[in-house]
């Protein structure tokens, strides 16, 4: 639901984090071919770029909402909606596919007890996947975090999560 203008505007004026996302707008000049920079700038801040980010990320550029939001979707990079702790991003492309993503996806979403896409219900671990990383020559590819993992196995991956689980007791 979106706020309304005034409770938007209040919201946004004790919101220290608008503060800094202004400023890299206006690094970029408020031109609309840094929209990407942009956008990574507010997910940093953010975590997420929520609906009201993206209006006014659009009004600040002066781009229609169905650009920003158009390019928000497209990157996986980018989040609509908040995430876990901690993220694992699985890639898909044919090489990582062929040797071994499938049982890695069958693996963590067993672990973590939610679908690639989603949240554990703690909001400890976010699941995803990626069309390609770009890192064909060491398939199968998992980034747990910012984390780029080649030749994973089931073995690392179980460790991996274990250890994030272990972080919460």
């Amino acid at each position: 639901m979106l706020m309304t203008s005034a409770a938007a505007e209040k919201a946004k004026a004790a919101d220290n984090r608008y503060k800094y996302l202004d400023r890299a707008l206006a690094r970029h000049q408020f031109r609309g071919d840094a929209l990407i920079e942009v956008l990574h700038t507010a997910q940093e801040l953010f975590g997420f770029i929520s609906r009201e980010q993206l209006l006014y990320i659009a009004r600040s550029l002066k781009l229609p909402p169905s650009k920003v939001y158009g390019v928000a979707t497209f990157y996986h990079f980018f989040s609509l909606e908040p995430k876990g702790e901690h993220t694992v991003t699985l890639c898909m492309g044919t090489a990582c596919y062929v040797r071994g993503a499938a049982e890695l996806q069958n693996t963590l979403e067993h672990l973590c007890g939610c679908k690639m896409g989603q949240t554990t219900a703690d909001g400890k671990i976010s699941l995803q996947t990626a069309r390609c990383v770009g890192s064909c020559g060491i398939a199968p590819v998992t980034v747990y975090d910012n984390d780029v993992i080649g030749f994973d196995t089931i073995e690392q991956a179980t460790e991996r999560i274990a250890s994030w689980r272990k972080e919460e007791q």
